[in-house]
């Protein structure tokens, strides 16, 4: 457990830090066209031949929004401090703008409602992927209007849960909306453009500046933030052109998006790079993308390898490798927590996503998930590494809950703690959730014994 054991980790975290488990609208909810819910992008572009690998949708999921009381109620039975979850905005707002759906609405304030009487604090993320259908056919992100519908949005939330919620996150990882979504097309809407791709990222941050001014002045009472997947990047050699590209990624990674959010600009070496596809940017954008941050959220699941030739191979450094294919590298997680601290002047980091996909196998009613257990503890040690070296660290939250659509994958890949069935929808706690629960139960008695 990379030379820490579990009892060490208890005199790491502060009694203020939060555990939490982490899903997303679109992966587990279901009822897709439900009680006047909209369209999602991702609706529409499950529809398309063989985008998704197993040629299946979100239409079901996990059926959350039929199961929300039991799925909280195993939520509390983990010990957990809080819950990561995100709104679906087509199913409150169904054409991104207009008429609000109320039936939306009440089901996220209950959801709410339902985890504050549980005791598990509510994390709110209003953009994990899903932007409304009717949007996308005026352009989408590509277009700046998007910007003033999705502060609109932050707003209507805000109303409704602005005083239930701990913490409102704008967006779920920026980087993946823009470059697999509008620059590779893996992902939805599928569209394969850089120049569109960096417009996007450019409206992203925008709509998350203004939003936060916006909810500021509205009186929101949530801590507010951003999150976005971050890793290192190293060269596979010292070769000049592996190092030179390893910077290129590194800047269009991590640096496109941490220095306009904490620097106030976006760096000079990607832009020369980008050239003509450099993105429109009006006066006083750039103010409004370095407003202020209650928190950082960081996803981590692997640092990069960079060659400048041909593609590194994974299985070379020996290590283990999860079910996507990516190395198991904790202490990437330090190197890169410890960076963000030095490098810029970040609120307290929250470490809002870590988790491993990997090969279950149900056997008598268990899962012995014995490399997702050993993934976790490494990567919370990891992480204590990091704030021995002076990070503020405010949480970690694991991904994900359960098992649920993976996106392009469907559901041939699992990172759920908890298994799903999903013929028959029952939840079926694995060897990883147990230690979980064990864990934080003794991180409480910690807590309560004031040691």
């Amino acid at each position: 457990m990379n030379n820490i054991e579990t009892a060490d980790l208890h005199a790491t975290f502060p009694d203020d830090f939060v555990w939490g488990v982490a899903t997303s609208a679109y992966q587990i909810e279901g009822a897709a066209d439900q009680d006047g819910k909209g369209l999602s992008i991702w609706d529409t572009f499950c529809r398309q031949p063989g985008v998704i690998a197993d040629n299946s949708n979100g239409d079901i999921a996990c059926d959350h929004y039929h199961r929300w009381e039991e799925d909280l109620d195993m939520i509390a039975g983990l010990g957990v401090d809080a819950y990561r979850f995100s709104v679906s905005w087509p199913r409150v707002r169904p054409g991104g703008s207009g008429d609000w759906n109320e039936a939306g609405l009440a089901f996220y304030e209950r959801l709410v409602d339902g985890l504050l009487a549980r005791g598990i604090k509510p994390y709110l993320t209003l953009n994990h992927w899903d932007l409304p259908d009717e949007l996308q056919a005026g352009g989408g992100w590509a277009n700046r209007a998007t910007v003033d519908r999705f502060v609109e949005y932050a707003l209507g939330i805000a109303y409704r849960l602005g005083d239930k919620v701990v913490s409102i996150a704008t967006h779920n990882e920026p980087w993946v909306v823009a470059v697999l979504g509008h620059e590779s097309g893996v992902f939805a809407p599928g569209i394969k453009n850089r120049q569109t791709a960096i417009q996007v990222s450019h409206h992203l941050l925008l709509s998350h500046g203004l939003a936060l001014q916006a909810l500021r002045e509205s009186g929101c009472k949530a801590s507010l933030g951003i999150v976005l997947n971050l890793s290192p990047m190293h060269a596979a050699s010292d070769a000049p052109a592996d190092l030179a590209k390893t910077r290129l990624e590194d800047g269009r990674l991590l640096r496109w998006y941490m220095d306009p959010l904490f620097k106030g600009r976006y760096p000079q070496d990607i832009l020369d790079d980008l050239g003509d596809d450099a993105p429109v940017v009006h006066a006083g954008d750039m103010r409004a993308i370095a407003t202020a941050m209650d928190f950082l959220g960081v996803n981590y699941y692997s640092r990069s390898v960079v060659s400048a030739d041909k593609p590194w191979d994974v299985h070379s450094s020996g290590r283990d490798v999860t079910d996507m294919g990516w190395e198991v590298y904790p202490e990437g997680l330090t190197e890169l927590l410890v960076r963000l601290h030095r490098d810029y002047p970040v609120p307290p980091l929250y470490v809002t996503e870590n988790g491993g996909a990997f090969k279950d196998q149900l056997s008598d009613g268990r899962i012995h998930d014995t490399g997702r257990t050993d993934y976790i503890q490494r990567h919370i040690a990891a992480m204590a590494d990091a704030m021995r070296e002076g990070v503020r660290m405010g949480g970690y939250m694991v991904w994900s809950l359960m098992d649920n659509f993976e996106w392009a994958s469907g559901y041939e890949k699992r990172f759920g703690i908890v298994h799903v069935d999903y013929d028959t929808q029952i939840r079926t706690l694995k060897d990883s959730a147990r230690w979980y629960r064990d864990f934080l139960g003794r991180q409480k008695i910690k807590r309560s014994s004031g040691q």
